[in-house]
């Protein structure tokens, strides 16, 4: 399961979508977890680390689903529109 930190900004973003990326790269097959319920200060910049994080996954054929969201930021998802994308089950779609 990959882990997002507490704060995730714009500052934090391109870091922690490297980091993302360089640990799904190196994790055994199968479904991708991310784990955002530490996550208390981000803005949008945060959906795009989880959106890159899912196009990484998805291209190599694994699927990806975010536990824990902070309800704020799943309002924020659903007002940006991508919420479905980012639900709590594994999808492939």
């Amino acid at each position: 399961m990959l882990v997002l930190p507490d704060r995730l900004t714009h500052e934090q973003a391109p870091a922690c979508a490297s980091m993302l990326a360089a640990t799904l790269r190196v994790q055994p097959a199968g479904d991708v977890w991310v784990d955002a319920s530490a996550l208390q200060h981000f803005d949008s910049s945060a959906l795009a680390v989880l959106l890159a994080c899912r196009r990484e996954a998805l291209a190599v054929g694994r699927r990806f689903a975010v536990r824990g969201m902070p309800s704020r930021l799943q309002s924020l998802a659903g007002l940006y529109g991508v919420g479905r994308l980012l639900e709590g089950a594994p999808t492939g779609d």
